[in-house]
């Protein structure tokens, strides 16, 4: 049965489930209160990435961002505040931090990557889409032999999910990577990872959304939500009001400001990543991350880009150009003879990551009102995991059986 579609959010996640709910026939809105042009679906470092198989709560990243927190340089750091919602998201992440807790994600997040990955490849041969897609792998680099070590340890365990990973020497990295000067003692290399360019497959798919009679709603804001008898009725922005049959929350960090409007409660915090686009020829053939100074390297079309850092912190858009010049930075230490220019550092931009406590997105419904389903928290993997979400969520709307389990993604697990 057809059924009238509001999506809330027009990132990677909102539009890839408008993608799916068109082709099930639902008559699909997606209101954004940005122009569609900006935000994390934009400046992300575009992996698709069954290789990241350990959530972002792994053990000791409390104690990592609380002593991080003091300089000024670091890769990842928690900003301490006096509030309720920041309190108990640190609380519940500091409990998802164990061993046994990450080991029982592992194949949940591994499966959902691999069937994103498949719907990627599906969407690049239809012939509605022409983007850059390539699928080179993912060097894990490392320069000094504790991180190395710590790698292989995540390298072994992937190998036990059926992944294909190599350990490779200095002079095996180069034969890879030949023309970036890369300075390192060693890589791990995930054959499994794709990438692509974020800001060329939106647009296109924005434009095919459109040619297919889904409604684009920009710079229109949420202000209200009502509710009849346990169910949405409509919702009031700030051009209008809006009726349907069924509303998706995929509105990234701002998720738990939104559903708090239905009395409910998805603990999420943003966290702040940068990214550096460098338009002359760096010789950066194959995506990386350099793990030390944690920052993701891939090749796009036309440009290489450079990202980094997590800061949890309240949302906003401020820019830390201590943590920007630090990126750079760390960037031409690991590629000898690579140079960004002070004008590409100071055309920075910023992104906003939800982030649930688990490291595991939310996807499915509310149990207190039947008609509103959720998609969000997928931290660094929103991109990765775009097409995935989007097609559960359909299947959710349509009543259709999930093509994956959905418990370990349930939305009210910290209720």
């Amino acid at each position: 049965m057809s059924k009238e579609v509001v999506i809330i959010g027009g990132g990677i996640i909102g539009l890839c489930s408008a993608y799916y709910l068109q082709k099930e026939g639902h008559k699909v809105t997606v209101i954004d209160k940005s122009d569609f042009s900006s935000g994390a679906s934009y400046v992300n470092a575009g992996y698709i990435t069954p290789s990241h198989i350990i959530s972002l709560a792994a053990p000791g990243m409390i104690n990592k961002g609380i002593k991080w927190m003091f300089d000024s340089e670091s890769p990842f750091s928690v900003k301490p505040r006096l509030d309720y919602d920041f309190l108990k998201w640190t609380w519940l992440f500091k409990k998802a931090s164990t061993n046994k807790k990450v080991e029982s994600s592992i194949k949940t997040i591994k499966d959902i990557n691999l069937l994103s990955r498949e719907l990627y490849e599906d969407i690049k041969a239809s012939n509605d889409f022409d983007f850059f897609y390539q699928h080179k792998g993912l060097l894990m680099c490392y320069q000094t032999d504790k991180a190395g070590q710590e790698e292989w340890k995540t390298g072994e365990r992937a190998i036990q999910e059926g992944l294909k990973v190599e350990n490779l020497t200095k002079e095996q990295a180069l034969k890879i990577e030949p023309n970036a000067g890369l300075n390192i003692k060693g890589a791990v290399y995930y054959h499994s990872d794709s990438h692509m360019t974020p800001n060329e497959f939106m647009p296109q798919l924005k434009r095919y959304l459109e040619k297919k009679g889904v409604a684009i709603l920009a710079n229109e804001e949420v202000l209200d939500i009502n509710v009849l008898n346990d169910k949405v009725t409509s919702l009031r922005t700030n051009k209008q009001e809006l009726k349907a049959d069924e509303i998706v929350v995929a509105t990234g960090s701002w998720s738990q400001i939104l559903v708090k409007k239905l009395n409910a409660n998805i603990p999420i915090q943003a966290g702040k990543g940068y990214r550096i686009n460098v338009a002359k020829d760096t010789g950066i053939t194959v995506p990386a991350i350099l793990i030390e100074a944690k920052i993701a390297v891939t090749p796009m079309n036309g440009f290489t880009r450079f990202a980094g850092t997590m800061e949890v912190d309240k949302i906003n858009n401020n820019i830390n150009k201590v943590r920007v010049n630090a990126i750079a930075k760390a960037s031409e230490n690991f590629y000898k003879g690579l140079k960004i220019d002070q004008k590409e550092i100071d055309d920075v931009a910023c992104g906003l990551r939800p982030c649930s406590p688990d490291g595991l997105p939310y996807i499915g419904r509310l149990s207190k009102i039947k008609n509103v389903t959720v998609a969000t928290g997928h931290a660094m993997m929103g991109w990765s995991l775009g097409p995935a979400t989007g097609k559960l969520v359909s299947e959710v709307i349509s009543d259709k059986k999930t093509s994956l389990d959905l418990n370990p993604f349930h939305v009210e697990r910290y209720s």
